[in-house]
C-alpha cells in the first residue's frame, strides 16, 4: 500500500493543476489563488501578517505574492488609519471575480475527488483529512465562501 503522503501529495497537486488551469486565463497562479480566496472571506481586510500566518508563508515570500497580485490589479495595499506601520489588502472587482471562478473550479474538484462515494463515505472521508490535518499542528477551516454569500 502507498504512504499516506505520498497519495496526499498526489491528490494536492491534482487540485492545485486544476487550479492553476482555471486561474492562468488571469496569469494568476495556485497560490495566488488562495490568497485571493482568503482575503474574499473575511469580515475585514487583512494585513500582509494574517497572510503568513494563514499560510505559513515568509515575510519575503508574502511580499511577492501581494506585489504581484496588486501590479496586476486584483488587490490594493492601503495604510490602516489606526496603524500606520500596517497596510490593508483590499479585494477589487477583479479579485472578487477571480474569487468565483475558484470557488467553482474548487468545487468541481471536490466533486470529481469523492466520486462514487456514498454520503457517509464523504463524512468520513472529511472527518479523516480534519483529524489528520490537526494531528500534524494544522487548523482546519473554510476559507472559501461563493461570492453570492459575501
Amino acid at each position: 500500500m502507498p504512504h499516506y503522503g505520498y497519495l496526499l501529495r498526489i491528490l494536492s497537486c491534482g487540485i492545485s493543476q486544476n487550479i492553476t488551469s482555471a486561474l492562468g486565463q488571469m496569469e494568476l497562479t495556485s497560490a495566488q489563488g488562495h490568497i485571493i480566496g482568503y482575503l474574499a472571506q473575511r469580515q475585514e481586510p487583512a494585513c500582509p501578517r494574517d497572510v503568513e500566518e494563514q499560510f505559513r508563508l515568509s515575510h519575503p515570500t508574502v511580499s511577492g505574492l501581494l506585489s504581484r497580485l496588486e501590479k496586476k490589479g486584483f488587490i490594493e495595499m492601503r495604510p490602516d488609519p489606526n496603524d500606520r506601520r500596517c497596510k490593508r489588502i483590499f479585494l477589487l472587482q477583479k479579485g472578487r471575480d477571480c474569487n468565483g471562478v475558484l470557488f467553482g473550479t474548487i468545487l468541481a474538484s471536490e466533486e470529481r475527488i469523492v466520486q462514487g462515494f456514498s454520503d457517509e463515505e464523504k463524512r468520513l472521508f472529511a472527518d479523516f483529512l480534519t483529524r489528520a490535518t490537526r494531528n500534524m499542528g494544522g487548523e482546519v477551516q473554510n476559507i472559501f465562501k461563493e461570492e453570492s454569500k459575501q
